[in-house]
């Protein structure tokens, strides 16, 4: 959570919202943003894995790269496929370092006549001030701090939303589109953070309290914070910017490797060409090493293991340390990412975490701990 001091710390277009529904307000990423609703984490949580939660993630930022060579200048950026995206469908993006190291990562969508780009909360300044630097003189870098962003997360979301947006239920998984409600324009996407079907939608300001709404006023849907969000992704596998890759990793090591398309890649019509190509790419090859590799661990013992906890081998040698940890509601065991030597990144091999000095044995695990269900037609 931010450090922010509470005077100043920003509210999103949802804020009376939130307060009327009686969330306990936390500062997040320079935002006061809700926690936990009065039903608590748990039931938000499975909530959305039945049904469908509703998220106010405002905070991110949110802008629109316009101009002919905008592709091309926002590729040299990042080592994913921009050029290529066709026109309707949307792609997870890194932006990288000059030492290869992951500055934020990001959805972005190709509407045809602008590149729509969703960046994190914490990073937006940082980030529109980097792409503004190194590729505005190719492109206009346009934020849109005026506009909110919710997302609807669960396996009962398409059927809410269309009581709405009649016909957004044609989208498939990473498409979006523009679309009208009362005569305001909308950009929704079928995405989201959760491992569930569901959607994220861009939505005027002014338009965003009374659009939320209408979405709570279906059967289907209820408010969720910012707990659920965090163990819903961590269940699916998902990395958190600042937690499970930052500044000090490459994607490779965070095991990103499906987010660079072989165009890209080594032997590729475009490889390189993108901050720390050499690196990455070498790490991709195998020239170059990986000192440490993301990997999933499944608690033996009922003992929720946090971030920051260390691992140790079976002779005590530390081995890696975890990034995001907490009791999986799903699953009703104890998870965790953490990053640990390659030597110790094998699926089975028994770890220890120190809590409160305590070993509590835990096992490397495949991701993600609960299964995706995205729709793909």
């Amino acid at each position: 959570m931010s450090a922010t001091a509470p005077q100043e710390l920003r509210t999103t277009p949802l804020h009376a919202l939130h307060l009327e529904l009686g969330a306990r307000m936390v500062p997040f990423a320079g935002y006061s943003m809700p926690v936990q609703y009065p039903t608590g984490l748990m039931a938000e949580h499975q909530h959305t894995r039945q049904a469908a939660g509703l998220f106010d993630v405002s905070h991110m930022g949110q802008l629109r790269l316009e101009g002919a060579d905008a592709a091309a200048a926002f590729e040299t950026l990042m080592p994913v496929d921009v050029i290529g995206l066709a026109p309707g469908r949307q792609r997870y993006g890194l932006l990288l370092s000059e030492e290869g190291t992951i500055l934020d990562d990001l959805m972005f969508a190709n509407r045809g006549d602008d590149l729509f780009v969703v960046v994190n909360g914490a990073c937006k300044e940082a980030d529109i001030a980097h792409l503004q630097q190194r590729i505005g003189s190719r492109c206009a870098v346009r934020p849109m701090p005026e506009r909110g962003l919710l997302a609807l997360q669960g396996p009962r979301a398409a059927v809410a939303l269309e009581r709405l947006l009649p016909g957004v239920g044609k989208l498939v998984f990473m498409t979006g589109e523009r679309l009208a409600w009362q005569g305001h324009e909308l950009f929704v996407t079928r995405s989201g953070y959760t491992g569930e079907d569901g959607f994220e939608i861009s939505v005027p300001g002014p338009q965003a309290e009374a659009f939320a709404r209408a979405l709570l006023a279906q059967p289907e849907v209820k408010p969720i914070g910012l707990g659920a969000r965090n163990s819903l992704r961590l269940e699916a596998g998902l990395c958190l910017h600042g937690n499970d890759i930052d500044a000090s990793t490459t994607p490779v090591e965070a095991g990103l490797n499906w987010a660079i398309q072989k165009v890209r890649r080594t032997g590729g019509a475009r490889a390189g060409g993108f901050p720390g190509a050499g690196r990455v790419l070498g790490q991709l090859d195998g020239t170059v090493p990986v000192q440490r590799q993301r990997v999933g661990l499944i608690a033996a013992e009922r003992v929720p293991v946090r971030e920051h906890t260390e691992l140790q081998d079976a002779d005590g040698r530390k081995v890696g340390e975890v990034t995001s940890g907490l009791l999986a509601p799903s699953i009703d065991k104890p998870i965790a990412m953490a990053y640990v030597t390659p030597a110790q990144a094998v699926p089975g091999t028994r770890l220890n975490a120190l809590v409160r000095g305590k070993p509590v044995p835990m096992d490397v695990s495949p991701m993600p701990f609960v299964p995706q269900r995205y729709y793909r037609g």
